[in-house]
């Protein structure tokens, strides 16, 4: 019996020769309340359909790998209660157990290679948490993108995260970290964090190229590619400062850690901005979906001879 399923759509884009992007579930899960995940999820797969590309949304579902979700089985995540969100250490004890569970960006991620899928959209990846110098708490994302070749398009990295130590540690284990026609690193629901990005490209055509590069280097890992909210939706960094530390505040207080603190903050965050983090946070997957598709697209047009060869052009 095979390990993965693939939904009808998926599986058909496969034979057909369209490109598919992976989408996690964990933010229908835990990402945003009902409706607007189950929307918000709609949607986002819409945006890579009409880019040309196919999503394929990765969920556990009863001890089933799905690559690609049928809206039924979308409807029913969106409204689950109590669902698991899985990283690296528990994905394979959910799936042998035959319980369901929400993908991460590092479950995702190892799904996606597993299914042959290069390219990824989400909302930003988990990295270094504030205080990670007493609690070690650091996301299993840095270190995936270290290990599985995956392309994966957020809008940066949670701008709840200490920032500087995340962009050092993906540094460290030579994941490229590349801002998207901005020389910032961004935030999140901001455009820019006061930050400057290791590395910039301003065509989906040169991040195909250069995932390519990196396979035929024989380097391991994937690579980041930090799109920037479209900037009529962006809360600047200076307004959401003080929510950011207020809802931290909060969490330390009441004692919240580990796979609780993202979740909590989040909402804390969407009631603090009177709902504008919801609304930004929106606008960042789709324009995410959206440039994932592009890269998805030049990827399936590449050579990879041509690529070493320097003979692509975009």
């Amino acid at each position: 019996m095979s390990l993965l399923h693939f939904s009808d759509a998926a599986a058909r884009a496969r034979r057909e020769g369209v490109p598919l992007v992976a989408l996690e579930s964990t933010i229908i899960t835990h990402g945003m309340p009902w409706p607007d995940n189950a929307e918000t999820a709609r949607r986002v797969e819409a945006e890579v359909r009409a880019a040309g590309a196919e999503p394929a949304t990765i969920a556990v579902l009863e001890g089933r790998l799905c690559i690609g979700l049928a809206d039924a089985q979308l409807e029913a995540l969106a409204r689950a209660r109590g669902v698991a969100k899985l990283s690296r250490a528990d994905l394979a004890v959910t799936l042998a157990a035959g319980r369901t569970g929400a993908t991460t960006v590092a479950a995702t991620m190892i799904a996606a290679h597993l299914a042959g899928i290069e390219v990824f959209a989400t909302g930003g990846i988990g990295g270094v948490h504030r205080g990670a110098e007493r609690s070690f708490d650091i996301s299993a994302d840095l270190h995936e993108l270290a290990q599985t070749p995956v392309c994966v398009v957020a809008a940066g990295a949670k701008a709840i995260l200490d920032l500087p130590a995340t962009l050092e540690v993906l540094e460290t284990l030579g994941v490229p970290v590349i801002a998207y026609r901005q020389d910032a690193f961004p935030a999140f629901w901001s455009r820019d964090s006061g930050l400057a990005a290791p590395l910039r490209m301003d065509s989906p055509a040169e991040i195909a190229r250069a995932l390519v590069m990196r396979r035929a280097l024989g380097l391991p890992g994937g690579q980041l590619v930090a799109n920037p909210i479209p900037r009529e939706h962006e809360i600047p960094r200076a307004e959401l400062t003080p929510a950011i530390e207020a809802a931290l505040a909060e969490a330390e207080a009441g004692g919240i850690s580990a796979k609780e603190v993202t979740p909590f903050l989040l909402q804390r965050i969407h009631e603090l901005t009177g709902g504008r983090s919801l609304q930004a946070n929106i606008a960042l997957v789709l324009a995410n979906a959206r440039l994932a598709a592009a890269i998805a697209r030049k990827l399936a047009a590449l050579s990879p001879e041509r690529i070493v060869e320097g003979g692509e052009n975009d």
